[in-house]
């Protein structure tokens, strides 16, 4: 039987890197690039299909685009991109006379999201402007998510500084038809009917560049984990702050950015969970007009939602100098002891093979990561 492979799947601003290693994670190997020259905003794993992968590809010059592969990122095939829907959703999701049905023009491709494992062929891919498409034949064709595109307030939802992104999508593991979405600066949504219809999510979460504070709509979201083991609990990264929610999405986020012993800023773009640390969630804290690293260094601070407290996992001394982190900048494997890596924008990937006990950094220069993902297979 071969041995397990770990993979970290990096998106950069010039390419696709499929970094791996053994399952104890002490060296790795980069492999060449794919899809070079060219923004990949996101790439994920399907657990469905082990060694199948899909890539969010975009171009100044050729537009958007997905790619999928078969084999672990060796190969890669163009598949259909969510530029002209095609009337093959199921109803309510699709609505013929719609807008979304004549086609609006996709800037950038943000997140792809696998669906439930009852539906192995279901993908779903979230877009700029504010954006929601399904799959029902692994990315072969795509179909607008009408609730999204045609919503009422639409012409009224505001682009954050990253512009008008669907970028969060969460599939209930216990439920097909329960799903969350982010979009900026929009906030978070629930559905409970596989998309057809949603509700907003977002009580007690600050808006600090608004009038209004706490308004139902409006929150700039960077990026939500649902807790690894039990996914009634959500971890939130805001542009107001690092919030927990215990109940599905519903009722009020608690703010645990500001209680005793917490990072000193709590605004950031990335958060994640990991399997084998249940209650726990993983920030990378930022500051400033840059938007970096506040305390001199590389910082990731661990949530640890059982003892109600918060502690410093990489000492910034470890890696000096001011980072940035992007939304989809840190990520865990499946593994125990659980494995923690951390893309910046400046090119370096540090890796934890021990839940933040140890840090390594990968000895390969990247270009500015905008996305990483562990893969196990």
């Amino acid at each position: 039987m071969a041995q397990k492979k770990v993979r970290v799947l990096v998106g950069t601003r010039k390419g696709t890197y499929i970094v791996e290693s053994d399952t104890r994670r002490r060296s790795w190997k980069v492999r060449p690039v794919s899809n070079a020259g060219r923004d990949i905003f996101h790439v994920t794993a399907d657990p469905r299909r082990p060694g199948t992968l899909f890539a969010a590809v975009n171009s100044g010059f050729w537009g958007p685009i997905v790619y999928r592969s078969s084999d672990w990122g060796k190969s890669w095939r163009e598949v259909a991109t969510p530029l002209t829907p095609v009337a093959k959703s199921r109803e309510p999701m699709f609505d013929p006379d719609s807008p979304a049905a004549k086609g609006r023009p996709v800037i950038n491709l943000w997140h792809i999201a696998p669906g439930h494992p009852s539906e192995p062929k279901t993908v779903f891919i979230g877009t700029d402007p504010h954006g929601l498409f399904r799959s029902d034949d692994r990315g072969e064709s795509w179909s607008p998510v009408s609730w999204v595109q045609d919503h009422p307030d639409r012409k009224n939802w505001s682009p954050g500084a990253g512009g008008p992104c669907l970028h969060t999508i969460l599939v209930d593991p216990r439920d097909p038809k329960r799903m969350y979405i982010g979009m900026s600066a929009v906030g978070t949504f629930r559905s409970d009917d596989a998309g057809a219809h949603w509700h907003p999510t977002n009580q007690g979460v600050e808006t600090p560049f608004q009038p209004e504070k706490f308004p139902e709509t409006g929150q700039c979201v960077h990026h939500v984990a649902l807790d690894a083991e039990d996914p009634e609990v959500a971890y939130r990264q805001d542009h107001g702050g690092m919030y927990v929610n215990r109940h599905g999405m519903e009722g009020r986020w608690e703010r645990v950015g500001k209680l005793k012993g917490a990072p000193p800023d709590d605004f950031g773009f990335a958060v994640t969970s990991a399997p084998a640390l249940p209650g726990r969630a993983f920030f990378v804290p930022l500051g400033g007009e840059a938007r970096t690293t506040l305390r001199g260094g590389l910082d990731v601070w661990e949530w640890n939602d059982r003892t109600r407290r918060w502690r410093s996992v990489l000492s910034p001394k470890l890696f000096p100098g001011d980072y940035g982190v992007q939304r989809e900048g840190i990520a865990a494997d499946a593994l125990e002891p659980a494995g923690l890596y951390v893309g910046t924008t400046t090119g370096q990937l540090v890796v934890s093979p021990d839940a933040g006990r140890s840090w390594t950094l990968v000895p390969y220069q990247f270009p500015g990561i905008h996305s990483v993902e562990a893969a196990v297979g």
